[in-house]
């Protein structure tokens, strides 16, 4: 019986969702509580590796049971082990899928949000959670500078150094900028990215916000396919996946 699992996380302490020797993950918290109630190993597959102190509202996964739980059941069988776990994992739903889906290969879209705290104190309550920028952005030049984003393009000035893409041209479907309060809210979808693209392309519209660079210059950076001419990467603090479309 093939499983669909929708999860949410807190990646502070996390060394991402791929299970790694050098600390605790997402994927190897999930594939333990599954063991937990089941005695059975298996592999739990993400829709997407996210990177240490990332987090995570809709990541989805799947895996393999030789095991016919209902939908209620499994959730809630994997949510008391994840509390054993004291894991900072929880699953949302669980549903029977067909064998033929995969929760990466799959998809079709996936979603991110990105927080930015704009004031001039911190948030005990948000620590860990948003990008404090202590001084005040203009959203509004932050805003004109995602129309040069938008669309297919070779974004090699927003790849991170060890990606792994063969590629990097993608095709960016929405970014989108809003003040909501004392938070910046940035909405970012396509159907895959490249390594750090989210984060690096956040920290080089902040610098638009900051007055550093001019909307234009995100176009500049674009066209220069190379790292060194973009700006600063955002946190891993402030980044959420959002949701995985199908």
């Amino acid at each position: 019986m093939r499983y669909k699992i929708t999860v949410e996380y807190d990646g502070t302490n996390l060394v991402g969702w791929q299970r790694q020797k050098d600390g605790p993950s997402a994927q190897a918290f999930l594939e333990d509580a599954v063991f937990g109630f089941s005695h059975q190993r298996t592999d739990v597959f993400g829709a997407g590796r996210t990177d240490a102190g990332v987090h995570a509202l809709g990541q989805v996964a799947h895996f393999d049971l030789d095991m016919d739980l209902s939908e209620f059941k499994m959730r809630e069988s994997l949510n008391a082990l994840l509390r054993e776990l004291q894991a900072p994992v929880a699953v949302i739903s669980a549903e029977k899928v067909t064998d033929d889906f995969h929760a990466r290969f799959s998809a079709v879209g996936r979603g991110y949000i990105y927080r930015i705290l704009n004031r001039r104190g911190p948030s005990p309550l948000r620590t860990n959670r948003v990008w404090l920028v202590s001084y005040n952005l203009d959203v509004a030049a932050m805003q004109k500078g995602t129309q040069y984003l938008l669309g297919n393009h070779d974004f090699s000035s927003f790849r991170g150094a060890g990606c792994q893409a063969l590629s990097p041209v993608k095709t960016l479907d929405k970014l989108d900028i809003e003040r909501q309060g004392e938070e910046i809210i940035f909405t970012v979808e396509a159907r895959s990215f490249i390594y750090h693209q989210v984060r690096n392309m956040v920290g080089s519209l902040m610098q638009v916000g900051n007055g550093t660079y001019a909307p234009e210059d995100i176009k500049r950076m674009l066209d220069a396919k190379d790292r060194a001419a973009a700006g600063i990467s955002a946190p891993a603090c402030g980044l959420y996946l959002n949701k995985v479309m199908y």
